[in-house]
């Protein structure tokens, strides 16, 4: 059987419009370099890339087309090269200025090549900002999309237009999500997801995250046994990000010492704004997260602050109150009451009370780490999933909606890392949230999801199981 050819696509535009952080968008990950500097993006990047589950490709990044330098004419000759050799065109433009001379010629030299190709306003952030949108619809486009890229809005008709050329990958048939009011959906036979032999999965990348001078880097030392990064009793000390990997129970772990978050000012400048940035990035590539609380100061309103980026990156997540050997009398129950009541988003994470200083009960935090981590990538059965499914239901009955019956026909683990599950309903929309917390209680009474976040939707038959 002959290999399937994937579809190349390019995705062109000025320099500065948002073309690295679509591709990135689309790959998943952070890869170019993004930045508010034009020209970022000096070179053509490739990445094979999937949607809607099963359509593969491979998109292209361009750098900015400009020929006001020698350096950029070389870039834009590059831009225009990808263009020849690829099957679809992205053409962005930046949404917050007016539609310029330059994109227009650019835009037209384009239509020529008479191929797929979707101009893209870009930086559309909010409702307000759509009227800008409009003035784009000049360029005559046969597609046309308002977009946001760095507030992931108004990727649907996007999506949607490139199915139309991405062909599905040809493969056996996936669990067929169609109506069948003939067969009890809970006892269909669901194609698990895990059936298919995954691969090797033992690298972890663990972010050590927490206010200045909670002893983040006297623990990256106690944990390797040596002193690799600067420590003080000075705030801030640490400003470069630090990476450091070592083996424990067949993982590898690799530790990303981030600089000390700063306490908000009306100007951050510098140095610290390069590092404050740099700890952001590196959360985006992490799986777990060390949160360190200081116990001689307990919970602060910054702790909280910095604990919303673990959420914002639905990461797993282990509490390290630092600091235990010269805390106040303060019994173990009372600092797991204030942390849990102050950080109730994280009820999920378990806590450790340790000295980094003295090395006390350091050595559990590896053994944690590894325990959490096969958590987070853990795939459930979908039989499984679906007895402890109909257990809650009989317990609890899906409430009506506005008088309406709703009904969860089966539920499916369709993403790990962090687990996320889809409730396949006759009225997604009707599902309160309330309910969905009580599924994920439950579930998480009867699996183990220990320091790690479950993520629950609910959908249609057929409809995809894209973020929200």
């Amino acid at each position: 059987m002959q290999e399937q050819k994937l579809k190349k696509v390019a995705i062109l535009g000025r320099p500065n419009v948002g073309k690295s952080s679509l591709f990135n968008r689309l790959a998943r990950q952070r890869d170019a370099i993004t930045s508010d500097i034009s020209g970022t993006t000096r070179d053509v990047k490739k990445r094979i890339v999937t949607i809607s589950g099963n359509r593969d490709f491979e998109v292209i990044d361009t750098g900015g087309i400009d020929y006001s330098s020698e350096l950029f004419s070389k870039v834009a000759d590059f831009s225009m090269r990808a263009a020849n050799a690829a099957d679809i065109i992205i053409y962005m433009v930046d949404g917050k200025t007016l539609p310029s001379e330059e994109d227009r010629e650019l835009f037209y030299k384009l239509q020529t090549l008479n191929k797929p190709l979707a101009l893209v306003v870009n930086k559309i952030d909010n409702d307000k900002e759509e009227e800008r949108y409009w003035e784009f619809l000049e360029f005559g486009a046969d597609a046309t999309f308002p977009m946001s890229v760095s507030h992931n809005r108004y990727f649907n008709d996007f999506y949607a237009w490139l199915e139309q050329y991405i062909p599905a990958r040809e493969e056996k048939p996936e669990l067929e999500l169609s109506e069948d009011t003939e067969i009890d959906p809970f006892d269909e036979i669901v194609r698990d997801i895990n059936e298919q032999k995954e691969e090797l999965d033992n690298k972890i990348r663990v972010a050590i995250i927490g206010r200045v001078n909670t002893g983040k880097s006297s623990l990256l030392n106690a944990l390797l046994g040596e002193e690799r990064s600067v420590v003080s009793d000075v705030a801030g000390t640490t400003i470069d990000p630090i990476d450091e990997t070592i083996e424990h129970n067949g993982y590898e772990i690799t530790f990303i010492d981030t600089a000390g978050i700063r306490r908000r000012r009306s100007k951050i400048v510098g140095i610290e704004k390069y590092a404050l940035g740099r700890t952001t990035a590196m959360l985006e590539q992490a799986d777990l997260v060390l949160l360190m609380i200081d116990a001689t100061v307990g919970v602060t309103e910054l702790d909280e602050r910095v604990a919303g980026l673990i959420e914002k990156y639905r990461l797993a997540c282990l509490i390290v109150i630092n600091k235990w050997d010269i805390r106040e009398e303060k019994t173990y129950e009372e600092a797991v009451n204030e942390i849990r009541d102050e950080l109730k988003f994280l009820h999920y994470a378990p806590l450790i009370t340790i000295s980094a200083k003295t090395g006390m009960r350091v050595n559990k935090i590896l053994d944690q780490i590894t325990a959490i981590y096969e958590r987070y990538k853990q795939r459930i059965p979908t039989s499984k999933l679906n007895d402890v499914l109909r257990e809650a239901m009989n317990r609890h009955h899906v409430p009506s909606h506005n008088g309406a019956v709703v009904k969860i026909k089966f539920a499916t683990q369709y993403e790990t890392k962090p687990p996320k599950i889809a409730l396949i309903s006759n009225r997604p929309d009707g599902i309160h949230f309330s309910y969905k917390r009580y599924l994920a209680n439950y579930l998480r009474s009867k699996f183990d999801f220990e320091g790690v976040p479950l993520d629950i939707v609910a959908r249609k038959r057929g409809e995809r199981f894209d973020e929200e």
